[in-house]
């Protein structure tokens, strides 16, 4: 099944329409920038530039969202703008697009997309996808069920604030870290998240992890550490999946 998904961050928006069966993207991966402010109007406006610009012809849509969402409402701000809390994510999309959305986290997306069909794919017991982008996302699933909206990005770090303002790609650009010197960052928010957690597999996402091979030898830990095999379209995959379900009786 041909399905559009939709990835909104704090950087870009992107989407592309994907074979729901084997995670291909089908067409083209259009990105636009996340407008600035990146108020509710102003994304709603972008992702219909993104739809259009596809020419999709379905009828439904899938969106990985950098915020806790709870029966397609936003609750937190995450990484965009303050005046989202509290905003029909969903409705404000279907009346930008004219399409019926479904609407999650976008860690929790990104792992979807894995555990159906790429690299977490067989893995039992705990498995945690962190999707490293402008913060750190998180999705947790355990026996293969995902336990929804986990921000563990949001844990304290040294001193007292989010550890994803000291651990996250934001702070490696705005800081001009090296990413050996990033990476020993990295592995104190995943050294964190094992001893809280203890995953038994952790899967690495987001737009650096196609640097993997730049930091992997400052981590340690003792959970497995598995590259995403969707990269940095795991959330495009994941919310199209989201929509697929959506339009699959139960």
């Amino acid at each position: 099944m041909a399905m559009l998904g939709i990835d909104i961050g704090g950087s870009g928006v992107k989407g592309a329409v994907v074979d729901t069966e084997s995670g291909e993207l089908l067409s083209e991966r259009v990105r636009l920038p996340t407008p600035q402010p990146s108020t509710p109007e102003n994304v709603a406006a972008v992702v219909e530039q993104v739809v259009a610009a596809l020419d999709y012809s379905g009828t439904s849509a899938g969106c990985s969202f950098p915020t806790v969402v709870v029966d397609g409402q936003a609750r937190t701000a995450g990484n965009i703008d303050e005046a989202w809390p509290g905003t029909q994510v969903d409705e404000l999309f279907k009346e930008a697009t004219g399409l019926r959305f479904v609407v999650h986290n976008d860690a929790d997306v990104a792992g979807i997309a894995e555990m159906s069909l790429g690299a977490g794919r067989g893995l039992t017991g705990t498995v945690i996808m962190v999707t490293i982008g402008t913060g750190l996302g998180s999705g947790v699933f355990h026996g293969g069920v995902l336990f929804p909206n986990i921000e563990l990005g949001r844990l304290p770090g040294k001193d007292g604030q989010p550890i994803e303002f000291y651990a996250g790609d934001r702070a490696r650009k705005v800081e001009e870290l090296t990413w050996s010197d990033w990476g020993d960052r990295f592995n104190y928010f995943l050294q964190r998240v094992e001893r809280v957690c203890t995953p038994d597999h952790f899967i690495i996402g987001g737009g650096s992890s196609r640097k993997l091979d730049r930091f992997i030898d400052r981590l340690d830990v003792g959970a497995s550490i598995r590259a995403a095999q969707f990269k940095n379209n795991a959330g495009i995959i994941g919310a199209a999946l989201a929509a697929r379900d959506l339009n699959t009786p139960s």
